[in-house]
């Protein structure tokens, strides 16, 4: 196996893993770039505070912005997990959001983080293999490691990493009340690894009475899963239980060409086990105290690979991650609640392992983030706020032969205006001190109008980024492979922006529109010229358009259908950077037959891609394009019991994604959800 594979991913060491080899790679070889993003494709919603719906509302499978023009006039849950916490109606953003909801969530009956962000128009994900397997997110033709990903403001990049990218494949979707996809550069507010966009989660916040929940499904691949919850709130008490069991006994992964004559494959086994805890309590008037706990503990037994040429192990390996997010807050309400004071603790601890066949002994790491911030809301005028912050962040990796530390200090301030009632503007400045790169300023500012008479509205965005190497690229060394840190990388930088119209007709019963963006990305980190090191060497330039068109052809019948062309390429040769598609699309039908039943359709097609071989010995590979066929469907007994299936890949295309790891093909889950009230 490539020993710069091995040294591109901390937790591949040593351990012949061929599922994070090849995603190491993608992690390497797209650092230029990967992926393409829609617009905020919403009707205007209003966002207010959580309550309980009035009555039961369809939905298109795994997109808020494929509702109805009817439901989505309904109020939905704030975006609690955005640095600002203002609501804002998505018609007045300049910025490009899409937002899926815990109703969409249960539609698309998506269990994990890749199986909601595949169907998101744009995003690219790449899993090696089903559930478990290593996977990666990018955002608008960036890299993986250029996406932040943000829990209830808290940032859950893994620092064992070595790029430092999420571990997007463990993360469950029992719990989430409501997901944002923010796309373009962020980190004028949300600082470094915000160079392509974010993805923000807000988690299950108890309200009302008490509510119990539970869940179990079982399907193909030996899958069986388990969720339950407890949720309400009681004078000024509020509270919110969840754990959830996901579990895959035997999913094909390895292609029959590559094992040896006469060897059979084995599949991959998977086990998720998350509980989550989410508590508040009003103090008084101006006090309220809030509390989360997340941890996760997933194992992964899958096939590595070994030998010169490489091919796959006889017996599998062992990978277990356990990640420990909490966050305290305090908040500080004054004059009415007109500024709002908001002191927090974020900690973040990830311990991954792993073993593999031939090796004495396990390879282990752990990292922790720990950040102190404080940001205080001012509502200058009606539907005007501002919004000043502070922050200061320590990241530790510690591993076998690395013990390493740094810190960063951030001051942030952002504004956002109405002018007219039809001309938003929201603008944000930011400046980071880091402890070995020094100062660092960043900005966006996001226009939007609203024309009259054809209500046509029109949306841009202008902004930069950066990132700043991770402490296993500037220090972790691995001689025994010929390949060493380099502690004298510059952080990326980029500049980025976009502009789009979208375009209501027939009282909003037809919608469409479509967003041009534009990304370059400098000081790029890749593998130096004798693949020894790392170096900035990079230079990307990503561009692209974003298309769609929704309609409700009658009140129980909606189509959308979205299409994303992205231009990603190292701009000094003009290659196609590593695993983006130039072209994808998708369409989704929403049909609701009776009030019980919800049955839904989505056709998604990707096309070809540029990219290496299993191994990583073969480049400028073309991997094949692919179209899947996916049903959904639930029943509801009762306001307390829903009876919901799904079939995946109903047509059983057999495709590759990354080169030399099967996806899943035909499978079908069933269940049952149950509920005390209120049944999602």
């Amino acid at each position: 196996m490539s020993p710069v594979s091995h040294a591109r991913h901390c937790r591949a060491v040593l351990s012949s893993s061929c599922v994070l080899t090849s995603i190491a790679l993608l992690g390497a070889f797209s650092a230029a770039a990967q992926q393409s993003a829609s617009p905020h494709l919403l009707p205007p919603v209003e966002v207010d505070p959580p309550h309980k719906p009035a009555a039961r509302k369809p939905v298109v499978a795994g997109r808020s912005h494929a509702r109805s023009a009817a439901s989505a006039q309904r109020p939905v849950a704030p975006a609690a997990a955005s640095p600002t916490g203002i609501a804002t109606p998505a018609a007045e953003a300049g910025r490009s959001i899409t937002v899926v909801t815990d109703k969409d969530i249960a539609t698309q009956q998506g269990r994990s983080l890749p199986d909601i962000l595949s169907t998101v128009p744009g995003l690219t994900v790449v899993q090696a293999g089903g559930p478990g397997g290593q996977s990666t997110v990018s955002t608008r033709g960036t890299s993986a490691n250029h996406t932040k990903l943000v829990i209830d403001g808290v940032d859950v990049g893994n620092v064992t990493n070595s790029n430092g990218a999420p571990d997007v494949e463990h993360l469950l979707t029992a719990d989430i009340q409501r997901l944002e996809v923010r796309r373009g550069p962020q980190s004028g507010l949300y600082g470094a690894d915000a160079l392509g966009g974010v993805i923000s989660i807000t988690t299950r916040k108890g309200d009302g009475p008490a509510q119990a929940t539970c869940s179990i499904e079982t399907g193909a691949y030996r899958s069986f899963n388990q969720t339950a919850g407890l949720s309400g709130s009681k004078d000024q008490f509020n509270y919110a239980f969840n754990i959830a069991h996901l579990h895959a006994g035997d999913v094909p992964v390895t292609p029959w060409q590559l094992l040896p004559p006469g060897r059979k494959a084995i599949g991959n086994a998977y086990d998720n086990v998350t509980a989550s805890t989410r508590l508040g309590v009003d103090l008084n008037e101006a006090w309220t105290l809030n509390a989360l706990v997340r941890h996760t503990d997933a194992s992964l037994l899958f096939t590595g690979d070994s030998g010169s040429p490489s091919f796959p192990n006889a017996t599998q390996s062992h990978h277990t991650d356990r990640q420990l997010t909490t966050r305290e807050e305090a908040v500080w309400s004054l004059l009415g609640g007109r500024i709002r004071n908001h002191f927090g603790v974020n900690y973040v601890n990830n311990w991954s392992y792993d073993l593999a066949p031939g090796n004495p002994a396990p390879t282990i790491a752990t990292g922790e983030r720990i950040k102190y911030d404080w940001r205080a809301v001012a509502e200058l005028s009606p539907r005007n706020h501002l919004v000043v912050g502070v922050e200061q962040q320590a990241e530790r990796l510690k591993a076998a032969d690395v013990l390493a530390e740094n810190g960063n200090k951030a001051g942030f301030v952002e504004l956002q205006t109405e002018f007219a009632k039809r001309w938003f503007v929201v603008a944000s400045l930011r400046d980071d001190v880091d402890d070995r790169f020094g100062g660092h300023g960043t900005y966006r500012i996001a226009p939007a109008v609203i024309l009259p008479v054809t209500e046509t509205r029109l949306k841009a965005s202008y902004g930069t980024g950066f990132k700043v190497p991770t402490l296993s690229q500037l220090y972790q060394n691995f001689p025994a492979f010929n390949f060493f840190a380099n502690p004298n990388l510059k952080p990326e930088a980029s500049i980025g922006y976009d502009a789009g119209f979208e375009q209501p007709l027939f009282e909003d019963r037809l919608r469409f529109g479509a967003t041009y963006f534009h990304n370059d990305i400098t000081n790029l980190i890749s593998f130096n010229a004798n693949a020894t090191s790392f170096a900035n060497i990079g230079f990307a330039t990503t561009e692209g358009t974003e298309s769609f068109v929704a309609a409700k052809l009658t009140d129980r019948i909606w189509l959308r259908a979205d299409y994303t062309f992205t231009r990603a390429v190292d701009a000094s040769t003009g290659q196609q950077l590593l695993r983006q598609p130039r072209e994808k699309w998708s369409a989704t039908a929403t049909w609701l037959p009776v009030d019980a039943l919800t049955l839904s359709a989505t056709l998604l097609r990707v096309g070809d891609w540029l990219d290496v071989s299993r191994d990583g010995t073969t480049t400028g590979l073309v991997a094949p394009g692919y179209t899947l066929v996916n049903l959904r469907g639930d029943y509801a007994l009762s306001d307390q019991v829903k009876l919901f299936a799904r079939i995946d890949n109903l047509f059983n295309r057999h495709y590759q994604n990354p080169t030399g790891f099967l996806a899943p093909g035909f499978g079908m889950f069933g269940g049952i959800r149950m509920a005390t009230s209120g049944l999602q």
